[in-house]
């Protein structure tokens, strides 16, 4: 054969094998990746290409290359081709065709494949606004972002109903970049799944590492969990903190959510006892944002339906404000059950909320707005009447209103015991600051020890009075007996009462009870000395006069004892009220 023969027949193959890849009459084949189009960088993937029994030869194309990127023989039996990459890199994302020989004819060829690989930078954040927990039947909007300055986002939905959304990215400043999706009506149908990734126009096969997943939480009406903490709802910064969601249904499932948080984890359900479910949350080192209010639902594995949502459980970090407040009790920390108790909290910084908890307690902490009284912060929590139920050991914190969640450093712990008895209710009320029992037996010591030299009092007086009254009578006697006018009389003047053979009794009075001058119609008389020493009868004038009665010394009156002394010697003043007129004239 010539070798110009040779070459216009080798041409005429190669035109009409060319004609037939280009319009082949074999129907096109079938193209797909397994274990999926999206893979993870280096992870292994196979491409499959079916066609027609029969087939010869398979190939592969990837748009950008020249020459067949890759050909095998068929598998049996002879209708499927596989093509396989061991670790999957960015040279290897693309888009890629397939087609094959049967046995003289080239076929259409197949659909595109699009080999996407992910990882190749750091993955962006997405989030659900206001929050991924969704009422039934609303819409919420899902926001995908990043620092990388992509050029837009892909965002997957996953699970049964399977659905993917490109967006272009929009700038933000300082460099970041994110793209936003109305996601609704939300139903409780189906389970809301999704991640995102970020990529740039050149390069779109080649995405970053998929965001951590989102699940939109739609609550049922079900049965609510219960939300505790066993460190109680005050924890103090860096210490470690583990949230409990436990429930009688029988959930296989827990989740936990934080109000105006994105995070939305999730743990299986465990049973520590029969016909208990429960999971735990250990959140780590407690830090700043960890303070706010959660709450946790319940679901089964096989349904896509949460219970309703548990009771708030705020959570308190302590220590991230440096003052220390400090905590006082009135009456005292020893009560009778039935009193009225007030505890006072105080702080030097400016402060606009104060907190008291206690320890043990299952109700959460009490939270009063500060008022500014004597250069300090303060507020009064009342609790009346006490009951057992109050026993316990109490601490308050100070706080802002801008930062609810955030105390500062914990007071000093008070103890307050609540006692059956009646003899505590007896005790005077007390000032400001922490209180010892030695102190209140000397303030009852005090009260009684007033109250039983009044009693002398009276008593003396009750005596001086009586002798008085028979001296009057026998000087009145010997008046009668004697009716001459003396020598001298002036008319008019006014016959004074012989006096006495003997000077009258003194008293000396308590150094800590001032005496005002109590009848107003007799000259005060005059101290010789600065003990205060007074006639026996002035005296007892001045205790049975209670309308001009002054004490200037806050023991005396400080016990329910010395209140009735001062009632029962009201009612004798306004008894013998006549006979003591006669003796002031």
């Amino acid at each position: 054969m010539t070798p110009s023969l040779t070459a216009l027949l080798c041409l005429g193959l190669s035109v009409g094998l060319r004609t037939h890849v280009q319009a082949g009459t074999l129907p096109k084949p079938t193209i797909w990746a397994e274990p999926g189009s999206v893979i993870p960088w280096g992870s292994p993937v196979t491409i499959w290409c079916q066609g027609t029994l029969g087939a010869r030869e398979f190939r592969l194309d990837k748009e950008g290359s020249s020459a067949p990127w890759d050909r095998q023989p068929p598998l049996e039996p002879r209708d499927k081709g596989k093509f396989s990459i061991s670790h999957m890199t960015q040279p290897y994302a693309g888009r890629y065709h397939c087609y094959y020989l049967s046995p003289t004819v080239w076929s259409e060829r197949s659909d595109p494949l699009e080999l996407v690989v992910t990882g190749v930078h750091s993955k962006p954040t997405l989030s659900a606004l206001p929050s991924p927990v969704v009422t039934s039947g609303g819409t919420v909007t899902l926001q995908c972002g990043s620092w990388q300055g992509w050029d837009g986002f892909i965002l997957t939905k996953e699970g049964e109903h399977k659905s993917s959304w490109t967006l272009d990215a929009q700038r933000r400043p300082y460099g970041q970049t994110q793209a936003l999706l109305p996601v609704g009506p939300v139903t409780p149908s189906h389970r809301w799944m999704f991640r995102c990734h970020g990529f740039n126009r050149d390069t779109p096969q080649v995405w970053s590492a998929p965001s951590d997943p989102l699940e939109l939480l739609v609550p049922g009406v079900s049965g609510k969990p219960s939300l505790l903490t066993p460190q109680g709802p005050v924890v103090a910064s860096g210490q470690s903190l583990t949230l409990q969601c436990r429930s009688d249904v029988g959930y296989d499932r827990f989740a936990l959510s934080q109000e105006g948080g994105q995070a939305l984890p999730q743990r299986p359900g465990r049973q520590p006892q029969a016909g208990l479910s429960q999971a735990d949350f250990p959140l780590g080192p407690v830090t700043n944002t960890h303070g706010g209010r959660y709450r946790c639902y319940g679901g089964h594995n096989l349904s896509s339906e949460w219970s309703a949502p548990s009771d708030p459980l705020d959570v308190l970090v302590a220590g991230w404000f440096l003052d220390t407040p400090s905590l006082s009790v009135q009456p005292g920390p020893v009560v009778a059950s039935g009193e009225n108790v007030t505890l006072l909290c105080q702080s030097g910084s400016r402060r606009d909320t104060f907190v008291l908890s206690k320890e043990g307690a299952a109700r959460p902490p009490l939270r009063l707005r500060s008022k500014y009284r004597g250069r300090h912060f303060q507020a009064e929590f009342s609790m009346s009447p006490v009951t057992s139920a109050h026993d316990g050991t109490y601490r308050c914190y100070s706080s802002l209103s801008s930062d609810p969640y955030l105390l500062s450093q914990a007071s000093a712990p008070l103890e307050l015991t609540v006692s059956g008895g009646s003899e505590v209710g007896l005790l005077p009320p007390t000032e400001p600051g922490p209180q010892t029992g030695l102190k209140w037996h000397l303030n009852v010591l005090i009260g009684v020890s007033v109250a039983f030299v009044l009693l002398l009092l009276v008593l003396l007086f009750l005596l001086v009075r009586h002798r008085g009254q028979s001296r009057c009578r026998k000087s009145a006697g010997a008046a009668v007996k004697d009716t001459r006018p003396e020598e001298g009389l002036q008319l008019g003047q006014p016959v004074r009462p012989p006096p006495l053979s003997r000077p009258p009794k003194t008293f000396l009075l308590p150094n800590s009870v001032q005496w005002t001058r109590l009848c107003p119609h007799i000259p005060a008389p005059a101290a010789s000395r600065t003990d205060l020493s007074f006639r026996a009868s002035r005296v007892v004038l001045l205790c049975l006069h209670p309308s001009c009665f002054l004490v200037t010394s806050w023991p005396l009156l400080r016990g329910p004892l010395s209140w009735l002394l001062v009632l029962c010697l009201t009612f004798w003043h306004c008894r013998e009220a006549p006979r003591l007129k006669r003796i002031c004239e």
